[in-house]
């Protein structure tokens, strides 16, 4: 798709210094920007690059002032991240096929119910009294169990799987290798030492507006429902467990793994590979650095917290110097 500086001016509602008619037809990183790429700047720490990219379209902040020539078309937007962000998502939906039929090779049955323009693709399933919403995208090989509702605009990508029972609210998005509703890890010990399985009959709920990558497992609650709140985004290779609960738009890194009947509050961030115990609570906008271990709760909202067990990052930092002090002792 070939893209004019006029025409970014107007989609992204900025400004254009340079020729308007310049032309781009791929996207580029600023330092790898050659004539035909589109790139932005938003990090002041890219700025050097500014100066020695040949990207024929540069997008940048309305504030930006050049300390050099640039060569670039610059449009000018109110905020460069989020104008690059708005653009990738026009891109993209203009180059998604129009996918509204329900393929000969899925199987269904008359008890499924699906809303307009549902595609289904080859091979996948979808059980006995499930609702697909409008405008939903099953790819191939999925897996929908029975008695499932699935909202509008959703997208599940080839290879999902979603247990019997699950409810899924409107426009989510999952990935390949996403499962819904597994039992979670509920074992008894019994007095010879072994385990006896503690079934899992509730279900997950997730809300409107949330995105979940690849290879991510949401289990079932042992009663009642897990439940993943509206706006949610989990990154690739996370576990939620059972009953666990995590408010409105709460973002989680790779690998973040949530034990049993934890409550995580909304607008929470957490790095890669954070670890958090089980029947703990989280404050809203909690912050958790990558790799910390959190064992109990986190009453204070705002709190930025690193460490394994995780304390609050400035404490970690202080204490960090003095031990790397006396290891180099």
């Amino acid at each position: 798709m070939e893209l004019t500086a006029k025409f970014l001016a107007q989609l992204l509602k900025g400004t254009v210094d340079g020729d308007e008619n310049a032309k781009a037809a791929k996207f580029a990183k600023i330092e790898h920007g050659k004539p035909g790429t589109l790139s932005f700047f938003a990090n002041p720490k890219y700025e050097p690059f500014v100066y020695t990219s040949e990207a024929s379209i540069l997008i940048v902040d309305k504030t930006f002032e050049p300390k050099q020539p640039v060569k670039p078309t610059l449009v000018r937007v109110e905020n460069a991240y989020s104008a690059i962000a708005d653009l990738l998502k026009y891109v993209s939906d203009k180059k998604k096929k129009n996918k509204r039929h329900r393929s000969l090779r899925a199987r269904w049955f008359w008890s499924t119910r699906f809303g307009k323009k549902v595609y289904v693709g080859d091979f996948s399933f979808i059980g006995r009294h499930t609702t697909v919403g409008d405008n939903t995208i099953i790819h191939e090989h999925v897996y929908i169990g029975d008695n499932c509702t699935i909202g509008n605009g959703c997208i599940f990508y080839p290879g999902v799987r979603i247990y019997p029972g699950m409810v899924i609210g409107n426009n989510v998005i999952l990935h390949s290798g996403v499962v819904i509703g597994a039992d979670g890890f509920g074992n008894a010990p019994r007095p010879d030492g072994s385990w006896e399985k503690i079934e899992h009959l509730g279900n997950v709920v997730i809300g409107n507006d949330v995105e979940i990558g690849a290879n991510t497992t949401v289990d079932r609650a042992q009663m009642e429902s897990t439940i993943i709140g509206n706006g949610v985004r989990i990154d690739n290779l996370c576990m939620i467990a059972h009953n666990v609960i995590i408010g409105d738009h709460t973002a989680m890194a790779a690998q973040t793994g949530i034990a049993g009947s934890t409550e995580v509050g909304k607008y929470c961030i957490f790095g890669g590979q954070v670890g958090i115990a089980g029947h703990v609570k989280i404050a809203d906008h909690t912050t958790i650095m990558a790799q910390a271990g959190i064992i109990g709760n986190i009453r204070k909202e705002g709190e930025v917290l690193l460490g394994s067990p995780a304390i609050p990052a400035r404490k970690f930092m202080k204490s960090y110097a003095l031990f790397k002090r006396a290891a180099e002792e």
